[in-house]
Formats: structure tokens, sequence, C-alpha cells
């Protein structure tokens, strides 16, 4: 996967009232940590941040201060729930070379077999070990002809080479449900037409 470079600024200040202001400026207040160093607390480009985010899993190149250079994923995305901006972002530092344990998300193909069946996500997006440098950003299985009560585990998704699976085997990822058909009220029906008819015959003889 490539990398996203991106410029960063050491912060110092905490707290609601620092953190609006970066947003004010169109930037993110977010933390470095890992590796047991102390979290390094950053501000980022509000619009770089929100385009590289668009990748799952981005790998991001820091540049911070213009003078340490670092390799993070994103770990957390926090955004406003209703506008949508982002609100804060928690990075993980990685090295080339290092497993790490992310979630990719699972994509299918192919259409369901005939009859009104529906695809349920048991799991949107499945965890995985990877080499930091190499993570997928997507994973895609196919569905074709599937019907009601098949279901895809997690052995039965192909991973590139070097991926592995940090969940069991016959952990069910999607499955195949029949939709579900809502009853016509026959009875209430039958009931309004008798009393539409009594109605009519009492209206008939006055």
């Amino acid at each position: 996967m490539s990398e996203v470079k991106i410029s960063a600024e050491s912060r110092t200040e905490f707290g609601k009232g620092a953190a609006r202001r970066i947003r004010r400026d169109d930037k993110v207040p977010g933390v470095l940590y890992g590796h047991g160093s102390d979290p390094l607390h950053l501000t980022l480009p509000g619009h770089e941040l929100l385009m590289a985010l668009r990748t799952p899993n981005v790998l991001i190149a820091l540049n911070v201060d213009g003078k340490t250079n670092e390799l993070a994923i994103p770990k957390s995305v926090t955004r406003d729930p209703i506008k949508g901006f982002l609100e804060h972002v928690d990075l993980l530092l990685v090295k080339r070379g290092e497993k790490v344990q992310v979630e990719v998300p699972v994509h299918t193909e192919g259409d369901l077999a005939p009859g009104g069946f529906l695809l349920e996500h048991v799991l949107a997006a499945l965890p995985v070990e990877a080499e930091a440098t190499h993570i997928p950003e997507s994973v895609t299985v196919s569905v074709e002809g599937l019907e009601a009560g098949a279901s895809i585990l997690a052995k039965d998704i192909e991973l590139p080479k070097g991926v592995t699976l940090t969940v069991e085997d016959d952990t069910t990822v999607i499955q195949i449900v029949t939709a579900q058909v809502e009853e016509e009220p026959a009875e209430e029906e039958a009931e309004g037409t008798e009393a539409a008819a009594e109605g009519d015959e009492a209206a008939a003889e006055a």
C-alpha cells in the first residue's frame, strides 16, 4: 500500500477550548503513540487528513515539526455525530516489517440466487494481522448464487500473502437470510368489508 505524507505540528495546549481553536483553523487534534514511547500530541491538517482517511488503515508518513519522520496508521477516529467533521484522531506508531492487528473491510461481489434473499454482514470488517506497510485496503468474497441458510466463514475468505486471521476460522462473516414479508391483515380487511356492507344496508333501509 502507498504512503500518504502529512506534515504535523506538536502541540502543548489541551482541553476542549484548545481543541475548538484547532478545529476552527481547519485542523484536527491528534495523538501519536506506540512502542512504549510517551504519547505525542499533534495538530494535523484537516483536509489532508480527511482525504487520507478515505483509505481504510492508511499508512501515514508523518513529518512532525519539519524534523521527525514517523510511520503511523489510524487507530481511532472521532467525528462530529451530526456534521461529520473530524474531531480527533489517534495514530499508532509502526515500523517497517512490524506485524500489526487491524480490521479490514469486507466487500462482496456477485448476485444472490433468485427468491428474495438478503445478505447480512455479521462482520463488516475482518480482524487480521499484516505487515504494517502491506495492509490490504479490503478483502472481497463472492456471494454468487447463494441462498438462505448459506454462510461465509472467516476461513472461506482468500487473504493476500502475509496476511493472517486473528479470529477463529469458523467465525461467521456473512450469512444469507430470507426476506421477511409482512402478512396482509386479511381478517381485518374482511371485517371492515362486512361493516361497510352493513352500513350500506342500514342507510338503504332509512
